[in-house]
């Protein structure tokens, strides 16, 4: 059996990272990229990279085709683009990076350590109305919160 850790091991050797300050550069270059975050709708609505579109991940591969309720043109067309794929903390941007390479995808990367990460370098972040996160605000929201039955198993 697998966990979830073990499949971000896997998949990493054949996924592009960059970091935050590597995506500040990509963003500032004016280069034709395109930045996807692939957290959940209540997330990215919470707080999101300024310029990015929403496609979870769990309609992901839907979206990236023509021809489904899920599909999302900007993406479906995006295969010669460079993607930078965003989530919480970097590890189900690895999994869809690594998916959407094998759907055809050729320059799909991942943002390493994810917007925990942009957080961390005090990279700007907005809500869904357009405003700016303070970095305090920022930092509370992704301050992981687990309940006990989130916990593993002490026994």
């Amino acid at each position: 059996m697998k966990r979830f850790a073990d499949l971000i091991a896997d998949a990493l050797p054949g996924v592009k990272e960059v970091f935050p300050w590597d995506l500040e550069a990509i963003m500032e270059s004016g280069s034709d990229h395109l930045l996807l975050d692939i957290r959940e709708p209540y997330e990215f609505e919470a707080a999101r990279i300024q310029g990015s579109i929403n496609v979870p991940r769990g309609i992901l591969e839907t979206a990236c085709e023509y021809g489904y309720e899920e599909t999302t043109p900007e993406l479906a067309c995006a295969r010669d683009r460079e993607v930078v794929i965003i989530c919480r903390s970097g590890n189900r941007s690895v999994l869809a990076a690594l998916t959407m390479q094998l759907m055809g995808y050729q320059n799909a990367c991942s943002l390493k350590t994810g917007l925990k990460g942009w957080t961390d370098a005090e990279m700007p972040l907005i809500k869904a109305n357009g405003d700016e996160i303070s970095v305090d605000d920022a930092e509370d929201y992704f301050t992981p919160r687990l309940s006990p039955e989130q916990l593993p198993p002490t026994n």
